[in-house]
This record gives C-alpha cells, structure tokens and sequence, in this order.
C-alpha cells in the first residue's frame, strides 16, 4: 500500500505509539490528523510537530465521534483509519468479586472494542470513497493468549481480532477497496507499560514494524517477538499461556 500522499487519522495520537507513528508517517509524505482526550498532549504534540492536525475527541464518547468526523470532513477527509487509542484497567482495580472489575471491564470494552467499531462505521463510507483506502485496527499478543492480570484487557483485545478478521472477509465479499490490517504487538514501551519489567520493544521500532506491513499489504501485521509467539501459540499452547503469564503473576493475583 502507497503511505505518501495519503491523509491518515490515528486516534489516542497524542503520546506513545500513535505520536511515533505520526512522525514516522510525516516523514515518508503522509498528511496526519490525531485524536486525544487531554488537550495538553495535543498541545504538546502539536508545538513539537507542527505538521499534525490534533482534533479533541474521545473514543469512548458516542457525540464526540460525531463531531470528529465532520472536523475531518471539513479537513479534507482521510485515507486511512488508525484505531490506536486504547486504555488498560490498572490490575489492581480488578479484584474478580467487585464492582471496580465490572466498571473496568466495562471501560476498556467500550474504548478497545465499541470505540473502534463506532468509528469504523462512521468513516466507512467515506473511506469507500477513497481510490485506495484502509483501516488499521490494533489488538495484542494477549488477544491470542489471555493474561490473568489483564483478563479483561485481553478479552476485549480478542474480541476486536475476532471483529477485524470478520470485517475484512465482509469487506471482501461486497467488494470494497477498503483493505483491513490488523496490527499485533508484542509488549512495547510506553506510559501504559511503565510498570512492567518484561522485555519491550521501543515506540520507533514497532512503528517501523506497522509502515513495513503496510507497505508490503501484510493485512496480519506481526512485530517483533509477536512473530516468533504466534508460531509457538499454534503448536505449543500450553507454553504460550505459561509465557504470558510467567509464575510471579500468580503471586500478584494473590495480593
């Protein structure tokens, strides 16, 4: 697929993954436009990129997805749909027995699953529009392999692989241009993974990861250690879920 020219909204954008790959899309020609929830980060990202187009806009909020899209209608429109923004229960807050689990549970659902599909449905049309168009959507080697402290986490990450994997083969069969791309990262260093001690990746290298997957129309975009525990999920199950949840998580569940 053709990055340079095309006009890509990436949402969550204003930190992390989603500014990395703003810049890294900035670089090789493409027009970008994020989306965020704290306008300070968008402040930020804006006086340190002045390229990007920053929009407020919460995923989660139904009115907000209304308003994003006719800012961007007004802007032009977009080519690609990068649905970046996603939250994470901290496991502490997700006793298995209380009302926390259940408003977490509720709150990564809404924003890692409903969000995207919200989003997706608004812009398609438009995106169907476009000569050459796609949507990205992003889930996680712990779509594959559930993790006992991110549980619902990883459930809602599964049910958005489930959800893309349907959409692409629907998309197929009406004949759309609109190519889907799942994005599958290992555990990359950003805010949300401050606390782990796992190996991680770096935000420039797993972007790197996306552009070349892109660019070469892998619609299973696998980075990194994703690569090597795909095939190790496949023939040895038992090892991938013991991987995922090594033996000092087991003693975090306790406390």
């Amino acid at each position: 697929m053709n990055i340079q020219g095309k006009t890509i909204l990436i949402t969550g954008g204003a930190s992390g993954i989603g500014l990395e790959a703003a810049k890294q899309f900035l670089a090789i020609g493409a027009k970008v436009i994020v989306t965020g929830r704290n306008q300070a980060k968008l402040d930020a990202a804006k006086k340190a990129n002045p390229a990007i187009i920053t929009i407020q806009s919460d995923v989660a909020n139904k009115e907000d997805a209304k308003l994003l899209f006719n800012k961007v209608k007004e802007l032009g429109g977009i080519d690609i749909l990068y649905n970046n923004a996603a939250v994470l229960v901290p496991p502490s807050n997700l006793g298995i027995a209380n009302d926390k689990h259940t408003d977490g549970a509720a709150y990564e659902m809404e924003v890692n699953y409903l969000g995207v599909i919200r989003l997706n449905n608004i812009f398609m049309n438009m995106l169907q529009s476009r000569k050459e168009a796609a949507i990205i959507n992003t889930t996680s080697i712990i779509s594959q392999a559930p993790s006992l402290l991110e549980a619902t986490y990883s459930s809602s990450k599964t049910a958005l692989a489930f959800y893309t994997l349907s959409l692409r083969e629907h998309l197929k069969i009406i004949g759309s241009n609109v190519k889907i791309f799942e994005l599958i990262p290992p555990l990359v260093a950003t805010e949300m993974t401050a606390d782990r001690k796992d190996k991680k990746i770096s935000v420039e290298e797993m972007v790197k990861g996306l552009i070349a997957g892109l660019q070469k129309e892998h619609y299973t975009i696998r980075v990194g250690d994703a690569k090597l525990f795909n095939v190790i999920n496949r023939f040895f199950p038992k090892m991938a879920f013991k991987l995922i949840n090594p033996k000092k998580s087991h003693q975090l569940l306790k406390k």
